[in-house]
């Protein structure tokens, strides 16, 4: 009953003849009638200059808001945890009692460190994250934040002050600054005097990209594991910090639905998430819809999404011992819109957000003790569940590629997973695990062994077929680094130590007389250290075939795609500070080789070596392509390979002079609006020298125009290998999921002497596919670099029909067409900018195409 007359108040104050009329004049209307206020707290719109909701507010009035607030009340704190690609503050609120707030860095261990010794008091506050909007065109929620945020501040009842002697409130009030910009400038350019609510009406169809995404037009909501982008990085560090209680997740979806809360769909919760999560989940629901029941609003749980990707933000708590919580508002997607419900206002969807905010708080408030209780059993029943495995963790070794290897090392660290380090080599199944190149992950972590279990899960089989998302995240086949669970008699003989020592690269002294530089392909980094050279004026060529050296470290073999600096190719004297300071930079090791005749393999001055050039880049964008591919294209080449991309909208294709370009890229899409004139123009720019490199449904395009040499399958191959005959209706939703590949984890042979695959060493490489594109092996020799095994499936989820039909399918081909070179591509390489593992093959297809000879 503590906030109950609170919410009573504010649900009677509602116009309720709708489910979608509610009537706003001022903020306090959006809030609990009668409530008294401290008049020296600024309202939103005291600062806004208007009501909420009257306009989409941008992010940069949000700081000024929340920075007022927090100036003009002692019960709330505020910070900036980091900054956006665009250089936006991301804030942090801390709302509580003003004795909490001044003692709240001691208040925070205290309730960590009762988590981990199982200590928890009954007067412990409870702490609530809530997150608001981390899709930026979804912007009911952090408008709705400023509001609630104003009513914890400035309420002056005492159901308000026992909800903040007994709570601390982390609010996350806008997790999208740069998307929720985005969108603003776009809803209020489009509002006039008169609001519209067709849903034709400009304002409803955004442009191509839309606010949903960051900067580079990725969905914030899957990187919270992940951790590609600044802003999950900060939010993961704070989160880490606190492990609240409950976390909740505002969002919108369609206009032509009501409101949704979880639990989500039962059969497809995650196997890690333990039942009480769900049955607390379950309890909190019951506020939320007895709020609506008053408010007669419509609204619907445990239907259409689920609980199972721990890259969410509605998840990834779920495996850490935290009630997380989805909320999803009817999306006006605009300030009015027409639904099948009615006008659907977005002063509504603000308002159906903070009265889930409120109903959040009253129903932890009525069951704090099942949630203070909750961690204490999550970790009692996890320690349990670590003595039944019969694993004690997982070995992890890479040798070659430093980078890579930090970059997964350095993901688990911000997850406060613990690594540790071998004293001396070991050899486990016939495998040497060195200890300069090899770490041991133990499962012996209560608070983060379910996180573990589903970051190395090879799980193929699940209850429900039916995915919302991925149905495998495995970070070590992402990352392509070789992995071995460890049984606990094996783990008894390990070597282990708290110390990581793992070699670094050494920069040995380098010879000024040295006859030439070079460097190895296989680091992630050297696609950056070449561009890098390149952009400083400095000449490489590089090497198609193995060869052998003297050095000033004595006789090394170089591996295909050695980069070699030569200095009879230099004009600058100075050329030899300018590569060691760019590779110290990167992280690479460079060698000093003594002489252009080399023991083995090709001369220095071979015909064999070619000249490296600086590629010219189009990445095509606009309507009709997938904004997140086309962003994970522009993430890898401008953040990883540090080189500029030009992006060219479809329809300006034929505006432009395609001859500029070295290298055009198009990812996912439709491309059938493409004009006659321009697909000519395309076919005789690749004809005379350039490279396209297409992917999946840009690969089918190119297929069917003839330029690459693959067929690919349709819809009916598909269907014809499921038997329906006996089928009934209520089967339809499985029969799909069956034929959906969307998510899973595949094995492929690569061709390892083929130019795009320089740096690999193993002849078998894992690939994420989330798509239906499949595509036939050519006849033609020489143009297949990479096809599916036998046995393909890796890890997640594909029926046993799917599996079958892409065996030996190929997912890269790479042929001539007339002077110039295609690459098609099924798969997404650059997945989420996390797979780090495939993503190379987009820089080989940058610097080697030219070592591309296969008749097409």
């Amino acid at each position: 009953m503590r906030m109950k007359r609170l919410l009573m108040s504010l649900i009677f104050s509602l116009a309720i003849g709708s489910a979608n009329a509610v009537s706003i004049n001022q903020d306090t209307d959006y809030l609990p009638e009668g409530t008294k206020y401290d008049a020296s707290i600024p309202t939103p719109a005291s600062v806004l200059g208007y009501p909420v909701g009257r306009w989409h507010a941008r992010h940069d009035q949000l700081v000024q808001y929340y920075q007022a607030l927090a100036v003009a009340s002692d019960r709330v704190q505020v910070k900036t945890m980091g900054y956006t690609h665009e250089q936006r503050p991301l804030l942090l609120l801390t709302i509580s009692n003003p004795n909490k707030l001044a003692k709240l860095d001691d208040l925070r261990q205290q309730h960590l460190n009762s988590v981990e010794r199982d200590e928890a008091k009954k007067d412990a506050p409870l702490v609530l994250w809530m997150g608001y909007s981390i899709h930026g065109d979804e912007s009911s929620g952090a408008n709705a934040a400023m509001l609630v945020a104003y009513y914890l501040a400035a309420a002056l009842d005492d159901e308000v002050n026992q909800l903040l002697d007994e709570t601390v409130i982390v609010m996350e009030p806008a997790i999208n600054p740069d998307g929720l910009s985005r969108f603003a400038q776009w809803a209020n350019m489009h509002q006039g005097q008169n609001r519209v609510a067709d849903a034709e009406h400009r304002e409803h169809q955004q442009r191509w990209p839309s606010g949903r995404t960051n900067h580079y037009w990725f969905d914030l909501n899957r990187d919270w594991l992940l951790l590609t982008h600044p802003e999950s990085r900060a939010r993961i560090a704070e989160f880490q910090q606190w492990r609240p209680h409950v976390l909740t997740d505002f969002h919108e979806m369609g206009t032509d639905s009501t409101y949704f809360f979880q639990p989500g769909v039962p059969s497809r919760k995650n196997p890690w998430t333990p039942n009480k999560n769900e049955k607390l989940t379950a309890d909190l629901a019951e506020y939320h819809a007895a709020t609506f029941d008053r408010t007669g609003q419509l609204y619907f749980s445990e239907e259409g999404f689920d609980d199972f990707y721990y890259g969410k933000g509605s998840t990834y708590p779920d495996a850490q011992g935290v009630v997380g919580i989805l909320f999803e508002q009817a999306s006006s997607r605009g300030h009015l819109q027409e639904s099948i419900y009615g006008p659907l206002s977005f002063e509504q969807s603000i308002q159906n957000q903070v009265l889930t905010s409120l109903s959040t708080f009253e129903g932890a408030l009525a069951n704090k003790q099942e949630l203070l209780s909750y961690q204490r059993r999550f970790d009692d029943q996890t320690r349990k569940l670590i003595e039944q495995d019969d694993l004690s963790g997982y070995l992890l070794s890479e040798a070659d590629d430093h980078s890579r290897f930090r970059a997964l090392l350095d993901n688990l660290r911000q997850h406060k997973i613990v690594v540790k380090g071998l004293t001396k080599d070991v050899k486990r199944d016939g495998k040497l695990y060195k200890a300069d190149s090899s770490v041991f992950v133990p499962l012996n972590q209560p608070l983060k062994y379910r996180l573990i279990k589903s970051i190395f899960s090879t799980r193929k089989s699940f209850e429900d077929n039916t995915f919302y998302d991925v149905s495998n995240w495995n970070l070590p086949l992402a990352f392509n680094i070789d992995f071995q669970p460890v049984e606990k008699g094996m783990w008894r003989g390990l070597p282990l130590t708290d110390q990581l020592n793992l070699s670094q690269p050494t920069q040995h002294d380098l010879s000024q007389d040295a006859y030439a530089y070079a460097f190895s392909w296989q680091d992630s980094q050297a696609p950056a250290l070449l561009q890098d050279i390149l952009d400083a004026g400095i000449q490489a060529q590089l090497s198609q075939k193995a060869f052998s050296a003297e050095t000033g470290q004595g006789v090394v073999s170089f591996e295909p795609g050695t980069v070699i600096i030569p200095k009879g190719l230099q004009s600058n004297d100075k050329w030899r500070t300018f590569v060691g300071e760019l590779a110290t930079q990167r992280d690479i090791r460079l060698w000093d080789i003594r002489s252009g005749l080399t023991p083995q393999g090709p001369d220095l001055g071979s015909r064999t070596l070619m000249m490296a050039e600086s590629p010219q880049v189009l990445l095509v964008g606009g309507v009709g392509t997938s904004q997140y591919e086309v962003g994970e294209l522009w993430y890898y080449f401008d953040q990883v390979v540090d080189m500029p991309v030009s992006i060219v909208d479809q329809d300006r294709l034929g505006h432009i002079r395609l001859a500029d370009y070295s290298h055009i890229y198009m990812a996912e899409g439709r491309y059938d609006d493409l004009t006659d004139k321009v697909t000519e123009a395309l076919e005789s720019w690749l004809k005379q020298g350039g490279t396209l490199v297409v992917q999946k449904g840009a690969a089918k395009w190119a297929s069917d125009r003839g330029w690459l040499k693959a067929d690919f399958l349709d819809e009916d191959d598909i269907k014809a290998q499921f038997n329906t005959s006996e089928l009934s209706y209520g089967d339809k939703d499985a029969l799909s999921g069956k034929q959906r590949l969307a998510g899973s984890v595949f094995l492929a042979e690569i061709d390892t002497s083929h130019p795009l695959m320089m740096g690999y060493q193993e002849s078998t490489l894992p690939f994420m596919r989330n798509s239906q594109w499949i595509m036939q092996k050519p006849h033609q020799p020489f143009t297949t670099v990479a096809s599916y095994s036998d046995t393909p499936l890796l890890a997640g989820y594909a029926s046993n029909e799917m599996e079958h039909l892409l065996a030996g399918k190929a997912n890269i081909v790479a042929h001539d067409v007339g002077q110039g070179t295609i690459v098609g591509i099924t798969d997404n390489l650059a997945f989420r900018g996390y797979w780090y593992g495939t993503r190379r093959i987009l820089s080989n297809a940058l610097f080697f195409d030219g070592f591309i000879d296969a008749d097409g």
